[in-house]
């Protein structure tokens, strides 16, 4: 078997956990710009940074709200991680001494650059080995292009007005480039023209004049995922409504799954990794990325993270209703034969 592109998936995507007090996390193989932290009690987080806002910039994906600045959050993006404040949200004690995880993505390894390749000037912080980039533009309320820096086409993406009480849009290969959903909230796919009807390319996405992608002089902050073998997958799968569920192919050994459905609305975007609980099979102590409650330790959420893929043991209704679809983004702890040629075992 061929070795994957990606032979070490921990050099550009990581998970670190770490309890309150601690002033900084020095885990990763490589300087974030994208971290995404929740603590695993009930209030505090999600909430996420990027190099091109800046460490002190956060945004929430549990609500709407604007972009806010916090002093107290996250300090500093760092050579091997990050720094802490004494925020709850981050690193506090209160209620008692809490936990927390961490998700981080590799963009550039240096500062962002402009991209001019679309109608609107872009700023890009890519990284196009792992198909990822953040990327920061101004609306201009008509019909528009922007670079994305990733050099092929992204099959997901995630979009934030910073300035305003504006739900975050989602779309992708999986959701239909016509249509979209919503990261803070439980609604299901519907038909909307975000992305003027048209797949991105290899170097634009399309940007209709909807206020929640492209309103005039309005601040956007976009992260683009291309999908690569061995590193991530971005996909769909039909429910059986049984505790044999499906079993999704991803080729690798998964650390990161996000999954909804999005057939029907009333369902949350269900968070597992591979850090977190046991690290044995099943694992079943998701978060709600629309919400900040707990992390919720249920036999309800069961499944088994495999060598290649993904198992589903349970019939919960947020990824399990018979004959129902769910959309879902999956990343990689290894790939299914890595560089020494021995191959990745479940958990």
């Amino acid at each position: 078997m061929a070795y994957t592109t990606i032979k070490k998936p921990s050099d550009y995507f990581d998970i670190s956990n770490w309890t309150a007090t601690t002033s900084a996390i020095n885990n990763l193989d490589f300087s974030p710009d994208w971290v995404w932290i929740k603590s695993t009690d009930s209030g505090n987080g999600h909430i996420l940074f990027d190099t091109i806002r800046g460490a002190n910039k956060r945004l929430s994906s549990a609500s709407n709200i604007a972009e806010s600045t916090r002093t107290d959050e996250l300090m500093s993006f760092d050579s091997n991680g990050y720094t802490l404040g004494s925020s709850g949200n981050t690193n506090d004690t209160n209620p008692f001494n809490a936990s927390y995880v961490g998700w981080s993505w590799r963009g550039s390894d240096s500062s962002a650059v402009s991209n001019t390749d679309g109608s609107i000037t872009s700023t890009v912080s890519a990284n196009t080995t792992s198909g990822f980039s953040i990327v920061s533009y101004t609306g201009t309320g008509a019909n528009a292009t922007v670079g994305h820096g990733l050099s092929v086409a992204p099959a997901f993406v995630i979009i934030k007005d910073r300035g305003n009480a504006i739900s975050w849009v989602v779309s992708g290969d999986n959701i239909g480039w016509n249509k979209n959903m919503y990261l803070d909230d439980t609604s299901a796919i519907q038909t909307a023209n975000h992305f003027q009807d048209t797949a991105p390319t290899s170097s634009l996405m399309y940007l209709s004049t909807d206020a929640a992608v492209n309103g005039s002089s309005r601040n956007y902050i976009m992260y683009c995922f291309a999908e690569k073998k061995g590193f991530s997958k971005f996909g769909s799968y039909t429910g059986n409504g049984n505790s044999d569920g499906p079993f999704i192919y991803t080729g690798f050994k998964p650390a990161l799954f996000i999954v909804k459905k999005s057939s029907a609305s009333g369902t949350n975007w269900k968070i597992f990794d591979n850090k977190r609980a046991t690290t044995f099979n099943p694992t079943q102590t998701p978060f709600n990325a629309n919400d900040n409650s707990a992390e919720d330790d249920n036999s309800a959420y069961a499944l088994d993270f495999l060598s290649n893929g993904i198992k589903l043991r349970n019939t919960n209704g947020n990824m399990q209703n018979s004959g129902a679809t769910h959309i879902y983004m999956a990343f990689a702890e290894n790939p299914l034969v890595g560089t020494n040629n021995i191959p990745a075992t479940a958990r």
